[in-house]
């Protein structure tokens, strides 16, 4: 015999839904029971041909879809904060590499919130932070994606600056992404041939933990709390 929760309406409810035409799903959203529950309790109502097609066409809910849209943000949200206190353990390691990439992310990566990309022109800043990727985060070279900024009044080709930066960086080619080039640039220093002679390089790692994790250490180090790095 089937056994019923100690919620007998609750046990009604379900069964008068699943009656009805209702999917587990749907039943489990309506009563705000696990969809688990909901079979538990109503998988021996069959459902007639009319009301299982119903059910396959039939989108669902506007409230089921926002309860799981939460609930995907609120655990979204959570992995990121875990993510943080990584990195502030980390910064509490007082390792001289970490600190450095962390602070350099803080004055010239983007902020995004599952992105790290991180961009200059100056050759040694750029190894700075790869080596912190690489050796301090100890992530693989082929998870770095290298784009270009450059300008093509210098006298250098595309392939030549895209070169210049793989081997100074010993990035594989494979990390190489669509670049972007200022055939007439506008700023002082694009129009200046002795200044960004190979232009502008980016970094760009696509790990939400990498970038919280330098969020975490940042705020360690700077003694200072950002709610706003985790939405």
């Amino acid at each position: 015999m089937r056994r019923g929760p100690r919620d007998l309406e609750l046990y009604g409810k379900a069964r008068a839904l699943r009656h009805a035409g209702a999917s587990y799903k749907v039943i489990a959203a309506e009563l705000k029971i696990s969809p688990a529950s909901a079979h538990t309790w109503t998988s021996d109502i069959e459902l007639t041909d009319e009301q299982r097609e119903s059910n396959r066409r039939k989108p669902h809910s506007r409230k089921a879809r926002k309860a799981r849209g939460a609930a995907w943000a609120a655990r979204a949200r959570a992995r990121r904060g875990q993510f943080q206190v990584e990195g502030r353990r980390r910064a509490r390691e007082r390792d001289l590499l970490h600190h450095a990439g962390c602070m350099l992310y803080w004055a010239e990566g983007a902020k995004s919130r599952n992105r790290a990309k991180f961009a200059n022109s100056d050759p040694a800043m750029v190894l700075l932070f790869r080596r912190f990727l690489t050796e301090s985060l100890r992530l693989d070279r082929d998870e770095i994606r290298l784009t270009i900024n450059a300008y093509t009044n210098n006298g250098l080709s595309i392939e030549e600056i895209e070169r210049f930066w793989l081997d100074l960086l010993d990035l594989p080619e494979d990390c190489v992404r669509n670049h972007t080039l200022n055939h007439v640039p506008t700023s002082s220093s694009g129009r200046a041939k002795t200044r960004l002679r190979y232009g502008v390089c980016f970094l760009t790692v696509d790990r939400t933990w990498v970038v919280q994790h330098i969020y975490g250490a940042i705020q360690e180090y700077g003694g200072f709390g950002e709610p706003r790095w985790l939405d």
